[in-house]
């Protein structure tokens, strides 16, 4: 029944057409404007990076370029007849956020490749992601680029699994690690910590990916710290107790705030953006956790 219901929101969503408008209840986020966003941008960080602030020739640390300082246009949308759809050209680290923080929301939208791949990832996959629950300062992770965060990825081959970002932490359904094999998604398995120093990244249950030049349906639902990752219609990663870790080892909740969407050294594309309050988690769903 669970895989029914969200195949039937994703086979609506591909076939239905882009200039019906926005079904009730949801407010799209994407216009020629970008009127609810804002930028940070980082570094065009090079092969070798080790998390440290990049230096000059002359050894000086280089100051990232900021928030709202676009003028490479690493964000930019173009009107298309199916609507707006957005660019991400990847040249610099950084995020596109909201203005506005969330809580308790269904987000949609509909994400793809573009050809265009930068260092360091010239020879790796395409790279992207979601950031949700966004609080604080950009450049709070290793990339120096985005907010304390959970991660939705966004990667070839890997659409949906989790990273900590920052000192984040949350409750995955999962496979135990074992040696240097990381954790595995499964809505069958028990819930574990993922945190940093111990478990931080968790691959998604499965490959739900379109193929290469089409559009990938992701939903990402979060209800009272819950979430969902959800590709194409099928349930990827079940999380719960989304929250950060002070300093001092005390767990603080996280259940709210901005969206970012990652500039990761890969062009992407992105469409068809929209978002709706919950005031439940949607009864399809209800008995993952």
């Amino acid at each position: 029944m669970i895989f029914v219901t969200s195949l039937f929101i994703w086979l609506t969503g591909l076939f239905a057409p882009k200039n019906a408008g926005v079904p009730p209840g949801w407010t799209p986020l994407l216009d020629k404007n970008l009127s609810q966003w804002e930028t940070y941008l980082s570094y065009s960080h090079k092969t070798g990076y080790n998390g440290k602030i990049p230096t000059d020739a002359a050894g000086n640390p280089i100051q990232p370029i900021g928030y709202n300082k676009d003028s490479t246009h690493v964000f930019s949308v173009s009107s298309e007849p199916g609507g707006p759809v957005l660019r991400v050209s990847g040249t610099i680290y950084g995020c596109l956020f909201t203005r506005q923080d969330y809580e308790n929301y269904h987000l949609t939208l509909q994400v793809k490749w573009g050809t265009q791949k930068h260092d360091p990832r010239k020879n790796m996959l395409r790279d992207s992601g979601i950031l949700y629950h966004s609080t604080g300062e950009a450049g709070a992770e290793y990339w120096r680029s985005w907010m304390l965060s959970q991660e939705f990825q966004i990667m070839e081959g890997h659409m949906g699994d989790f990273w900590c970002q920052a000192n984040s932490a949350i409750d995955i359904r999962s496979f135990q690690s074992e040696g240097i094999m990381n954790r595995v998604a499964d809505e069958k398995q028990p819930f574990a910590p993922f945190k940093k120093g111990s478990d931080f990244f968790c691959l998604r249950s499965a490959n739900y990916e379109s193929p290469v030049g089409e559009w990938t349906t992701l939903e990402l639902i979060c209800f009272e710290g819950k979430s969902l990752h959800i590709v194409n219609g099928h349930v990827v990663m079940v999380l719960k107790d989304s929250r950060y870790t002070k300093p001092d080892g005390q767990d603080v909740a996280m259940r709210k705030g901005k969206l970012q969407l990652q500039s990761e050294a890969a062009e992407v594309f992105y469409r068809d953006i929209r978002i709706k309050p919950l005031t439940a988690m949607p009864q399809a769903y209800a008995g993952l956790f």
